[in-house]
């Protein structure tokens, strides 16, 4: 059975598997992210790469690279949050390693590991949708990742909702992202925790509580778990970002007519009290209403795994 690495580079770690054609991952390694030194990071790539070679009879490497990167699957343009820019990656860790390398974009690798292994791996078209710090994207249609003429496709977080609306990462207005992200839940909280604890005392007296008192120090998990006890701010606040995706989804739904829509990262965690709102008002924002068919919602079920999964399984294409 052939064996492949894959590798998920990160912000903070670079995540390393030995990964076999059944998407099972044999072995791990991992490293810390020197996310300011572009060199370091692709000498910790080369390092995993060859602490997993040593052991097993591997054939490729995928590495799952966060950005920009061109569909001849090699040179990494722009990551916003790693100092690369216009990266021959894959050029650079073959020649380190000897071995033959892919690179492909993070959530590209994780649509794919959830379409093969994982939530959606009984239908041809699907959309992933990565609900954490942004609002990653990727689309498979007709069983074939879809890159785009530049390999820059399904970046669907900056599909912009609202004119001049609240200000995205990426510089623009009213993107998705900026309303339906980790960022945007944990910047919302923080603003109505404070309201709240004087308008409406007791209203978001949970997530308070796991905040230490303090609004300013509320997090994304600690939204969702106040949500999960039933603190009514925490609930409310998760719906709304349910919302905002499920309006976005609608629009998704008149370009892709996908047959799921799986929803990773951190937000997701939620479940229902995410995926409820979502789908209800995917429903009243998509052509045709209950007269069509339309797209299930799905949670991801491989989770971290899902980057190390997908580059791996990619390598061998």
């Amino acid at each position: 059975m052939r064996q492949s690495i894959g590798i998920d580079v990160g912000g903070t770690k670079i995540a390393a598997g030995v990964v076999d054609e059944k998407g099972e991952i044999l072995a791990r390694t991992r490293r810390d992210t020197p996310s300011k030194d572009s060199p370091a990071i692709v000498e910790a790539i080369v390092e995993v790469t060859r602490e997993l070679a040593a052991d097993f009879d591997v054939d490729v490497v995928g590495v799952g690279a966060p950005g920009f990167v061109d569909a001849g699957r090699s040179r990494v343009f722009f990551a916003p949050n790693l100092a690369w820019r216009d990266l021959e990656l894959r050029d650079q860790v073959a020649t380190a390693t000897g071995m033959p390398v892919v690179v492909e974009n993070d959530a590209n690798a994780a649509a794919w590991a959830e379409f093969r292994f994982g939530a959606a791996a009984d239908v041809n078209d699907m959309v992933l949708l990565t609900i954490g710090t942004g609002v990653g994207g990727a689309l498979v249609l007709g069983g074939e990742l879809y890159r785009g003429s530049h390999g820059f496709s399904g970046e669907l977080g900056h599909v912009r909702l609202v004119p001049d609306g609240q200000l995205c990462g990426c510089g623009l207005r009213g993107c998705l992202e900026a309303y339906a992200s980790g960022t945007a839940l944990v910047r919302n909280a923080r603003a109505a925790a404070t309201s709240a604890a004087v308008a409406v005392p007791g209203s978001a007296a949970l997530l308070l509580e796991l905040a230490g008192g303090d609004p300013d120090a509320i997090t994304g998990p600690m939204v969702t778990a106040a949500a999960n006890e039933g603190d009514v701010l925490a609930r409310h606040l998760i719906t709304e970002v349910g919302t905002w995706l499920g309006a976005a989804m609608g629009s998704f739904t008149a370009i892709f007519d996908p047959a799921a829509f799986v929803i990773g990262g951190g937000v997701g965690d939620a479940g229902d009290l995410l995926l409820k709102p979502a789908e209800e008002a995917m429903r009243r924002n998509v052509t045709g209403g209950s007269q069509l068919p339309h797209a299930t919602i799905r949670l991801a079920t491989l989770g971290n795994d899902a980057g190390i999964v997908g580059a791996a399984d990619l390598g061998r294409l």
